[in-house]
């Protein structure tokens, strides 16, 4: 009997994480069979910087992941986060070619790759597209386009894109890990499936990933992707100011911040600390807000996700500095289960797993191009690896 396994590779700058699920028939959820995490050794805010040293830590976690769910992994949905991973929202358009104004799926491509084309890309590739809006003939479209009649087709869609280099430096570490990547999906849109529901997603929501070195702030609006961003600043830039603050060891430092005993440490100053460098990313958080014209008009608010989002009282300080409902990303994916992967820094993960399913949302074409354009790359990239 055929298995149908999926394994989602989150290769994080503090921590590698690796999830293997069976989707079983009749089964809403895949069953999680195996999970396997490492020390990110060589990354950087979401970058390779010692390929080497990656591809290890990337084995160490899935040798823990296929011990842990007996199934060899040879092939995975591979996660793409980082300070190079932005959203543009771009428009274009097209005629629509049959002689009887039928839209077709054609005209659709056509106005995307329109789009496409008025996007600047300068050392980046596009990773994702997500239609916004259509207009035909100048009147907005809402539902199914193809078997209307018109004569001109626009769209506003969001183009996801990363830095190439990036990208191919990162896949040529998981291929020398002995893992073939099936597709890339950015760490907003896999943490979705998890830590958002579809109501939030089509009234309005942000949803705010604190990484150990990097925030990325995506928001959803009527149910689809619609903005994605990604700031320089992380936890650890939390710890390493309480560790100055204080003048105590990192160790140390990463303790209090998350709540544990604070010893003859005092709490009002450890709190102005935090609250000084949380208040950093909140107003990187509203000044973008503010860009896109989203900022205190999303219903359902702030969902903060990762391993920054542990910090006591953030949602709190959040519905303060945000003026927006703000809360810890939750999850009924286990049910009444305890089980480590409740933690909202494996969203990613589990999120690449549901991913593969609904085989990620991608443009085919895109697809197709992006990983034809990488295949040689990667290998000349492994090349250069080896001494």
């Amino acid at each position: 009997m055929i298995r149908n396994i999926t394994v989602g590779i989150d290769v994080g700058s503090s921590t590698t994480r690796v999830v293997v699920g069976e989707f079983i028939k009749g089964e809403k959820n895949p069953k999680i069979i195996g999970a396997g995490e490492s020390i990110s050794w060589g990354m950087r805010r979401g970058y390779v910087v010692d390929a080497f040293a990656l591809a290890k830590s990337i084995k160490n976690a899935i040798g823990v992941a296929e011990k842990s769910s007996g199934v060899k992994i040879k092939r995975a949905f591979v996660a793409v986060g980082g300070v190079t991973l932005r959203g543009e929202n771009i428009s274009g358009s097209a005629i629509i070619s049959k002689a009887d104004g039928e839209v077709t799926t054609l005209d659709v491509n056509k106005a995307e790759a329109d789009a496409e084309e008025n996007l600047n890309l300068n050392n980046k590739k596009v990773i994702q597209i997500s239609p916004i809006s259509f207009r035909l003939d100048g009147k907005e479209v809402l539902g199914r386009l193809e078997g209307m009649r018109g004569t001109k087709l626009e769209i506003k869609a969001l183009f996801v894109t990363y830095s190439i280099q990036h990208l191919e430096d990162l896949l040529a570490a998981i291929a020398e890990a002995g893992v073939e990547t099936i597709d890339v999906i950015p760490t907003p849109l896999a943490a979705s499936h998890i830590a958002l529901s579809e109501k939030q997603k089509i009234v309005g929501v942000a949803l705010v990933d604190i990484g150990h070195q990097t925030t990325s702030l995506s928001v959803f609006e009527n149910g689809v992707l619609m903005s994605v961003n990604t700031f320089g600043i992380g936890s650890c830039d939390i710890t390493n100011d309480i560790a100055l603050g204080l003048k105590i060891p990192l160790e140390e430092a990463e303790s209090l911040k998350l709540g544990n005993v604070l010893q003859d440490h005092s709490k009002k100053k450890l709190d102005e600390i935090i609250e000084a460098r949380l208040s950093d990313i909140f107003e990187l958080i509203e000044n973008y807000l503010k860009k896109i014209k989203r900022a205190e008009l999303l219903p359902a608010g702030i969902i903060f996700i990762g391993g920054g989002s542990n910090i006591p009282n953030l949602a709190e300080f959040s519905k303060s500095a945000l003026k927006l409902p703000s809360s810890l990303g939750t999850t009924d994916f286990f049910g009444n289960l305890k089980t480590k992967l409740r933690d909202t820094s494996w969203f990613t993960t589990l999120g690449l797993v549901i991913s593969g399913r609904e085989n990620s949302g991608y443009s085919e074409g895109t697809l197709k191009n992006l990983f034809r354009d990488l295949k040689n790359t990667i290998k000349s990239s492994i090349k250069q690896l080896m001494p």
